[in-house]
């Protein structure tokens, strides 16, 4: 892994924040790209949000790149260019939490912070057994306690990267190497053989059920219409077709024009429904998208539909845009559509 022995205060936060809630194998592609697109904090900073969104594209969380691009500003703008070199002071920045602070802190400064991520949470429940969940307030306290508590300090980003490894290649979620593991004779999860009811989690992630129903409206030059997600709502700054939200699957035309917003769409225009694509799922923390596609032809010239915030794109140029996974599997796979003529 590239960032590994990395000092660069920049590279460090660039690769933590690229791997907050994504796998490594996922992640590294997309640092790699950052890292060349953007060799500098300054670089970043200067880079347009679409540009920067588009080369996200695929990541997920979106959220984590609009940080990325207001805190690369904040440094460029207040810091100079340079990471602040304390926890306290990394802390403050948009989007780094005591995790990634305490990364950097330790990898980029040797500053004797103690790191806590997922692979860490890991070892530590089962080193000392502890039942507390993960998750809890109570829990929480207690590992960042016991953490600080076996930091070398002497060595503090040697040492947090050895208990990342350890917990992603011998500590493991499912079937942990044991008998490879170099701390299994003090591990009291291997004695007491609890390592598979550890770490505990307190909180049941339940997913709610979300229908989109995308109008993909073209004229006869082929110009299709897209909006920017500008709401507090997922996918944030991500573009997307005019959309309609349902309660239910609709996978019938007559229930979509019955819509009140497919009539404000389309207003009083002619148009044809072409097909249908559809459906698709992304998978979201507490989300499921169920979305369909509708093609829709209007056949009249020089009359639009009415989408608050709408372009017009050509239909080749749709790949410069950034548009949530769920849309990219719709443009990707045409395989799946349905005729309706």
């Amino acid at each position: 892994m590239p960032w590994k022995g990395e000092k660069n205060p920049y590279f460090i936060w660039l690769s933590e924040i690229i791997l907050q809630q994504t796998r490594v194998e996922q992640g590294l592609p997309y640092f790699e790209k950052f890292k060349t697109a953007y060799p500098t904090v300054k670089d970043l900073a200067n880079a347009a949000e679409d540009e920067v969104m588009k080369l996200w594209e695929g990541l997920g969380y979106y959220s984590r790149a609009r940080n990325m691009l207001a805190t690369a500003k904040i440094i460029a703008e207040h810091y100079e260019g340079a990471f602040p070199d304390s926890y306290e002071g990394l802390l403050s920045l948009k989007g780094v939490g005591p995790y990634t602070a305490a990364a950097i802190a330790s990898f980029a400064y040797n500053l004797p912070c103690a790191v806590l991520d997922g692979n860490v949470f890991r070892v530590l429940s089962r080193y000392w057994g502890i039942e507390l969940p993960i998750d809890s307030t109570e829990g929480r306290k207690l590992f960042a306690s016991k953490a600080q508590m076996m930091l070398d300090t002497s060595s503090p980003g040697l040492y947090n990267q050895a208990m990342m490894d350890l917990g992603a290649c011998i500590c493991t979620p499912r079937n942990p190497l044991c008998n490879k593991c170099p701390v299994q004779p003090e591990c009291t999860a291997y004695a007491k053989n609890t390592t598979q009811q550890l770490p505990v989690k307190g909180k049941r992630l339940v997913r709610k059920d979300r229908f989109f129903n995308y109008c993909v409206v073209h004229n006869e030059q082929g110009n299709i219409w897209i909006r920017k997600r500008t709401g507090q709502d997922i996918w944030q700054q991500l573009y997307e077709f005019p959309l309609i939200e349902s309660d239910f699957l609709i996978d019938n035309a007559l229930d979509l024009e019955q819509s009140e917003i497919f009539r404000v769409l389309l207003k009083e225009q002619t148009y044809e429904i072409v097909r249908m694509a559809g459906p698709f799922k992304q998978e979201l923390t507490h989300q499921r998208i169920i979305a369909t596609f509708w093609e829709l032809k209007i056949k009249e010239e020089g009359l639009a539909p009415n989408v608050e915030g709408g372009i017009q794109v050509d239909r080749k140029k749709l790949n410069r845009f950034a548009f949530p996974k769920v849309i990219d599997c719709y443009l990707n796979d045409n395989s799946l559509y349905l005729n309706l003529v």
